[in-house]
């Protein structure tokens, strides 16, 4: 029988356990009817805009009937020009009146919040996201519904974590799940909705883990429940194709090449437009309204390229469309896709991308089988295989892609050239990306700050550090304060170790240390060195790794550790600056670029100190000196303050150098009194930005020697706001290594 603490500790994983999955499956419910809603509401807006107003009915997809009959309304191809514009009005006012973050396309949206919001979305959002986006597709626009459905399920999970005040961990986990659960359950595709839920957030092939297990259960859920409404069964309808001849996959490389092509124009119009309706000097709620328009006129030309085309995808597969129209269902849905969501209105990327990428699957396996009948023997395979290879061009996620492909057609015979496809097209097509707001690897991900820095430094010994150790003048512990000054007049050393007779170190001192009476004659032959040392020394040895050693650096705001050997505490090595600990890491970064190691090690610079600008690491509360000052009065100041720099300022405020310690004692010697801060300072200012990085500031820092940097406005280099040193940027690394170390704690609990 198991002891009670035994039995106590299964009962406890198991109710964890249980807590979680009633969370996921909550989640997966609530993004399962958000999918229910939006689809009712999708079907009633199309008989509305499209049916009733304009006589228009589409095709639809096999396996999704119109829930309503069809009115007896003519069609009227004029109505297309002003029904995209309507709908694209309404959309705009609602968005930009009540969330102007939900314009666009909601997966980037839940993307950013993944890696920058800590998983946070505002819990209106989804509800705005929905309505706008079933607005802008139901009247025409070319768009996705996995856009909103995403942030339903997206903003639920969030809004659960948030309520149960879960950390930011957690929050984002259930996001992720919710985003999954949600996209798996629209398009009937609940495994693919979990892989691209951990793939989709990266653009390098990286899977976050943590999310696959709870987006998997979530999805299944919303699966279920859409289902349960909406009949079971793949929303597309295929023969069941076999690839069997070799021969037919350099058919499928062309279709790889021309996806690849596709894919770029359709990312560059995209964000071209985007970026055109940016600069447009209209208001913004009106410029969904524009795009709506561009797009009516394309409608009117090709009103197969409105709305959602999932019909015409169906008819592709089973090879009813000839090559031409096929074309313009491909190239006219990027335009119309481009000036409905890229202009501000609201949708998803991903349903439009999976018809553009089937009609020119479509095109080139009706070519080449017209051209080699015996080798392309099923066009319609090919539609199959370009939805895949097109996605996972402009999304950087080939192998949920291909699940997701395979799990809507229900086919699955066609892995091997899906696969061949996928990973040509992604290879080719890694320097865009539909979704702007992925980030490259893990190590880019605000989510994961911290990983790596701390891995790296763990790695590396301060042995390796000896030859850069500085050796240091030692003081004897009986050595006369008087004496000592001789010492310091003529001396660069900040820190004193303090040794015996034998030369062992029994303690240390700091400038800061002895300020306050550096400059009293009284006690010159009353006080030895002994009096006034640390005894309590924090020291580091060659053994202990570097992350360790950055630790002991910030204990004490400390610039300098005495290294000592292993087995006998008191024998000095040197001093260890931390500035060397960054240095030294940095080294080790460029040596594994040149070895090939792996990337989230080598980028930290670029994802760490590189994200954080200098206003969160500054102090605003400066300690100045004005520039009028005496070389009397500034003996106070040092005397008083424990500072080694200060800004100089004149008397309207405006910074006109830097005063140092050491400027002072040098014009200290030569007893000009009558010198003032100004005369003795340094004029020739380094400065930073509060919005240049950490990294920037370091980089200044390191490369004279600095104490500190004055902190000034962008559009002012007189308007001092506050200073930075090494010591505040390594504050803010140790919290990146506090954070760490608490990470790992939880995630073992």
């Amino acid at each position: 029988m198991p002891s009670n603490a035994l039995w106590k500790g299964r009962t406890s994983r198991i109710t964890i356990a249980g807590k979680w999955l009633l969370y996921y499956l909550l989640i997966g419910l609530i993004a399962g009817l958000g999918s229910v809603l939006f689809h009712y509401l999708c079907q009633w807006g199309m008989h509305l805009f499209m049916d009733q107003l304009a006589g228009y009915r589409p095709p639809h997809p096999a396996g999704e009937h119109p829930l309503l009959p069809p009115t007896n309304t003519p069609f009227t191809r004029w109505m297309l020009f002003f029904i995209p514009a309507f709908g694209g009005l309404l959309s705009g006012w609602l968005v930009y009146t009540f969330a102007p973050e939900a314009e666009g396309h909601g997966t980037d949206a839940a993307i950013d919040a993944y890696h920058d919001k800590g998983g946070f979305v505002r819990a209106r959002i989804p509800f705005i996201k929905t309505i706008a986006s079933a607005l802008t597709i139901t009247s025409g626009g070319s768009g996705g519904r996995e856009g909103p459905i995403a942030q339903i399920g997206a903003g639920f999970g969030s809004f659960l974590a948030t309520k149960l005040k879960l950390p930011d961990r957690d929050r984002r986990i259930m996001l992720a799940a919710g985003m999954g659960a949600g996209i798996g359950s629209i398009f009937r595709a609940p495994l693919a909705g979990a892989l691209f839920a951990a793939e989709v957030l990266y653009r390098d092939p990286e899977f976050e883990s943590e999310v696959i297990i709870p987006a998997g259960i979530s999805s299944v859920m919303a699966y279920c429940i859409f289902c349960l409404f909406f009949g079971w069964g793949s929303l597309f309808e295929s023969q069941d194709f076999v690839f069997d001849n070799p021969v037919e996959l350099g058919p499928y490389t062309v279709l790889a090449v021309v996806l690849v092509g596709a894919g770029f124009l359709y990312v560059r119009a995209f964000y071209g437009v985007h970026e055109f309706f940016k600069s447009l000097a209209i208001p913004d709620h009106l410029k969904p309204a524009v795009g709506g328009l561009l797009t009516g006129i394309i409608g009117f030309f090709l009103p197969h390229t409105l709305s959602f085309g999932y019909g015409f995808a169906q008819m592709a597969l089973e090879n009813q469309l000839p090559v031409l129209f096929l074309l313009s269902l491909a190239f006219g849905k990027i335009m119309t896709t481009s000036f409905s969501i890229g202009s501000g209105g609201s949708g998803g990327v991903f349903g439009p991308s999976v018809v553009i990428g089937g009609a020119l699957g479509g095109a080139v396996g009706r070519m080449f089988h017209a051209v080699m009948p015996e080798i392309v023997t099923q066009p319609g395979a090919f539609v199959v295989v370009g939805m895949a290879g097109f996605f996972a061009g402009v999304s950087n996620a080939p192998i949920s892609t291909i699940i997701f492909v395979s799990e809507m057609t229900n086919s699955y015979h066609l892995l091997l050239p899906s696969l061949l496809v996928c990973s040509i097209a992604y290879l080719m097509s890694q320097k865009w990306t539909i979704y702007v707001r992925q980030v490259r690897t893990k190590v880019d991900s605000n989510a994961h700050r911290g990983d790596f820095f701390v891995d790296v430094l763990a790695a590396i010994r301060v042995r390796e550090l000896l030859p850069k150790l500085r050796k240091v003048q030692l003081i004897p512990e009986e050595m006369t304060f008087n004496r000592f000054r001789e010492i310091f007049s003529s001396s660069h050393q900040h820190y004193f170790p303090v040794v015996n007779e034998e030369k062992k170190l029994t303690g240390i001192f700091s400038i800061n240390d002895i300020r306050g009476v550096l400059f009293d004659q009284e006690i010159g032959d009353l006080v030895v060195m002994k009096d006034v040392a640390n005894s309590d020394i924090i020291f580091i040895t060659p053994s202990e790794d570097l992350n360790e050693a950055l630790k002991k650096f910030t204990i004490r705001n400390l610039q300098r550790l005495p290294v000592v050997k292993d087995d006998d505490h008191s024998a000095l090595l040197g001093m260890l600056d931390r500035r060397e600990v960054i240095q030294f890491y940095n080294q080790r970064l460029e040596e594994m670029k040149s070895s090939g190691r792996p990337r989230e090690q080598e980028a930290w610079e670029g994802t760490q100190l590189k994200r954080i600008p200098v206003s969160q690491a500054m102090k605003r509360d400066v300690e100045f000196v004005k520039a009028e000052m005496t070389l009397d009065d500034l003996k106070g100041l040092m005397m008083e303050r424990r500072f080694n720099s200060f800004p100089v300022v004149d008397a309207g405020g405006k910074l006109k150098g830097i005063l140092s310690f050491s400027d002072f004692q040098a014009a200290l010697k030569k007893g000009k009194m009558s010198l003032k801060a100004i005369d003795i300072a340094t004029r020739n200012l380094v400065t930073v930005t509060e919005n240049e990085s950490l990294f920037e500031a370091l980089n200044k820092i390191t490369a004279r020697d600095f104490a500190i940097l004055p902190v000034v406005r962008a559009d002012n280099s007189e308007r001092l706001i506050g200073v930075i040193g090494r010591s505040d940027i390594i504050s803010v690394l140790n919290d990146i290594v506090m954070k760490r170390g608490a990470k790992a704690a939880s995630d073992i609990t």
